[in-house]
């Protein structure tokens, strides 16, 4: 028979195969879900309900999460705030330079953390003391890594650094282990550490004014006075929000509100350094330790004498230059990541806003100075403080 007389082969089993029917709906179901991931704001968000639509993550997800979070958060804090194995309580890391030793040379330069109430003292006194033009600053940030950093528009004014701990590294004798904290006093002509603990920094500058006579008459560390300063800063050292129980903490605030409603100020009619330690904590109180360290039984603006203290304090020359509300909650609730994991800003409260704390503290009546004030004497700069605040 001919070849071309044969039968066809029969056809293959690929040739039997029916062409593969339409895909199934719910691959397209999936692909309307995966859609979102590409175009939301939000992949996680988009990525979460693809895997569990709107409800809950599996329990066994939120457990391991949860205690995975829980090691990671108690590791940061052990470094972050170290804490009294015994008690829990938060204990303040001591300063690697804690006095100022012999006679620094002339050229000395400030670092400072706005955010950072120990740093606010220094930043504080230099204002009050007129010791601007005599002392320059640079203001470092907190950084993502939680290290003091320095960005291009708040920069090392002195050596261009980009963090604070190479400052602290670049000194001669070299060799810095350890926390690279604000307030720093820098030896610009010996390049090395003068002091970094604030009230030591503080005193060493009311000495500094007073040798130099930018103070105007103004002396925040009197002889005379220095015992109670002593155990007033101590005492506002050791009830910090932060430092103490919540029982402790309020007990103190009344103390001081009692204090208070018939004194001037700390020492009586003189603004003394135990004023500047504890204008420190209580600015920031309402903004930051009653919400973010939960010291919620009362807010400062409750406290009629402590928060006119609070103002007439804040509306001497020079002090209101020295409160960044924005900078001290951007420190806290946004550097303070392990307390804010979300990083959410608070709005700033009405008590803490510039307005609130421009209103008349109505303080000058507590003063026993008042009738000399009215015929000529007292202090020169004090006076001018006063009537600042009128």
């Amino acid at each position: 028979m001919p070849m071309w007389s044969q039968p066809p082969p029969p056809p293959s089993s690929l040739q039997l195969r029916r062409p593969p029917p339409p895909l199934p709906h719910r691959p397209r179901r999936l692909r309307s879900r995966l859609s979102p991931i590409a175009a939301s704001q939000d992949p996680l968000t988009a990525l979460s309900r693809l895997l569990w639509g709107r409800a809950l993550p599996p329990s066994q997800l939120v457990l391991a999460v949860r205690h995975g979070w829980t090691a990671a958060w108690g590791l940061l804090m052990r470094q972050l705030a170290p804490s009294d194995p015994a008690t829990g309580a938060f204990t303040r890391t001591p300063s690697r330079f804690p006095a100022v030793v012999g006679t620094p040379s002339a050229r000395l330069h400030l670092y400072v953390g706005l955010p950072c109430p120990w740093a606010h003292r220094a930043l504080l006194v230099r204002a009050l003391l007129g010791l601007e033009r005599r002392l320059p600053l640079s203001v470092a940030v907190p950084g993502d890594d939680g290290a003091w950093s320095f960005t291009p528009d708040s920069p090392d004014a002195l050596y261009g650094k980009r963090k604070l701990r190479e400052v602290y590294a670049s000194a001669r004798r070299g060799g810095f282990e350890g926390r690279a904290s604000v307030p720093l006093l820098w030896d610009a002509e010996r390049r090395e550490v003068v002091c970094n603990e604030s009230i030591e920094i503080a005193k060493f500058l009311c000495d500094l004014a007073a040798a130099d006579g930018s103070a105007g008459g103004l002396d925040l560390w009197p002889p005379e006075l220095r015992q109670d300063i002593d155990r007033w800063c101590g005492f506002a050292q050791s009830q910090e929000a932060y430092d103490a129980a919540a029982g402790e903490l309020f007990a103190a605030l009344d103390r001081l509100e009692d204090h208070l409603s018939g004194s001037r100020y700390l020492c009586g009619d003189t603004l003394t350094l135990a004023d500047v330690c504890l204008f420190t904590t209580l600015v920031r109180f309402d903004l930051v330790y009653h919400s973010l360290f939960r010291c919620t039984r009362r807010k400062l603006v409750e406290y009629a004498s402590l928060h006119a203290y609070t103002r007439d304090i804040y509306q001497m020359p020079g002090v209101a230059g020295t409160c960044d509300m924005a900078a001290i909650a951007d420190g806290y609730f946004g550097a303070l990541f392990p307390l804010n994991p979300g990083g959410i800003l608070p709005l700033v409260p009405a008590s803490c806003s510039p307005e609130a704390l421009l209103e008349p503290h109505g303080r000058e009546a507590l003063s026993s100075s008042a009738a000399a004030d009215a015929g000529g004497g007292g202090n020169g700069r004090q006076l001018e403080a006063t009537s600042a605040s009128n």
